[in-house]
């Protein structure tokens, strides 16, 4: 019985573990790889558009975080499929990946570091 219990609880711990899995903060390479496999995903810039204009991540879309319709903008993604965000150095991205997770989204990855990072790991970006 004791067997049983405990096999109970280390397979339920898993699969907790595997809702967890489905938001985060990640490293560039994973953030790269995550943009390379899953084709629906919604890249989504928080930076200033003077900032974006200097550079981000190929197709990735400008909602500039300070703007008064960031949270309007940020609800006409699509719930169902994965959003990754990123700012320059992970602080506005982080914001706005609570504020997604408070509208319903599940899927949500932050980039650490943000395009600091980014650059630092030498990744593509484009203007």
């Amino acid at each position: 019985m004791q067997k049983f219990l405990f096999l109970m609880l280390l397979f339920g711990g898993m699969s907790c573990g595997d809702a967890n899995a489905q938001s985060g903060v990640i490293q560039p390479d994973a953030f790269e790889k995550m943009l390379q496999t899953d084709k629906t995903a919604q890249l989504v810039d928080v930076r200033t558009a003077a900032e974006f204009a200097s550079g981000h991540i190929e197709n990735a879309v400008n909602y500039d975080i300070y703007e008064a319709d960031f949270e309007r903008n940020l609800a006409k993604l699509d719930k169902s499929r994965t959003v990754m965000v990123y700012c320059a150095a992970g602080g506005r991205s982080a914001t706005a990946a609570g504020q997604l997770k408070k509208l319903g989204f599940s899927k949500v990855y932050d980039l650490a570091g943000g395009m600091g990072a980014w650059k630092k790991a030498g990744k593509k970006t484009v203007k």
